[in-house]
């Protein structure tokens, strides 16, 4: 890690830990619609247990704990999962769900091929390099079980922020606070190499709208 990437990624941590206090479950109580969609395609590949990376305050990580899959929820915020795991007490849910903070810049705390599925909604595009986005995919590779699922979502280049606000390189743009990495095809593509890729899907969500892809891919058994 370089230098600025360091100074980078201690800023946008500390930025999230006080966005979280400042504005406790801000994404509200309902799931995104990628982790709806996800539920769905998790359900068809008959998978149990799924490792959420970047689960902030939980929305999604109770959605499929409700739905009755097993989750482990990590985040680099401990003021985030503090309030996943209230709410996973309040919704009856919490002997499904574990919790650990952790940073995707460090290979993930678990061993091999212990998940069925990972699901990651805007993690990737957040402020990491490319080189740190290839081996988080790497280590998301190395814990899924033969046959198991990725499915994860970004904001891409085609979205109305991308070349504007403070430039950081490697397609990392600043607004508000908030760092990202607009993905390019050609970034996806090369993510995809050795997998078996099932679905690139285009879709907008929020005001702006932010433009993002849903992509789900799949280990070879």
């Amino acid at each position: 890690m370089t230098e600025h990437e360091r100074e980078l990624a201690d800023a946008q941590r500390e930025h999230w830990q006080h966005t979280y206090t400042a504005h406790p479950g801000m994404y509200g109580e309902q799931p995104s619609a990628p982790a709806i969609h996800a539920a769905s395609v998790f359900r068809a590949a008959q998978v149990r247990d799924v490792l959420e990376l970047g689960a902030g305050h939980g929305r999604d990580a109770l959605y499929f704990a409700r739905e009755g899959f097993t989750v482990q929820a990590t985040d680099f915020s401990p003021v985030g999962l503090r309030q996943l795991r209230y709410a996973a007490h309040e919704q009856g849910v919490a002997d499904r769900i574990t919790t650990t903070v952790h940073d995707v810049r460090e290979p993930l705390p678990l061993p091999d091929a212990c998940v069925d599925a990972v699901f990651a909604h805007m993690l990737l595009c957040m402020a990491l390099s490319t080189r740190e986005i290839h081996a988080l995919v790497g280590e998301v590779r190395r814990v899924l079980r033969p046959g198991g699922t990725f499915f994860y979502t970004v904001r891409h280049t085609g979205d109305a922020h991308y070349g504007t606000g403070i430039a950081h390189g490697d397609d990392i743009y600043e607004h508000g606070g908030f760092a990202v990495h607009y993905f390019t095809r050609d970034l996806v593509d090369a993510l995809a190499g050795g997998w078996t890729r099932r679905e690139v899907h285009a879709f907008e969500e929020g005001d702006l709208p932010r433009r993002l892809w849903r992509i789900t891919q799949a280990l070879p058994r």
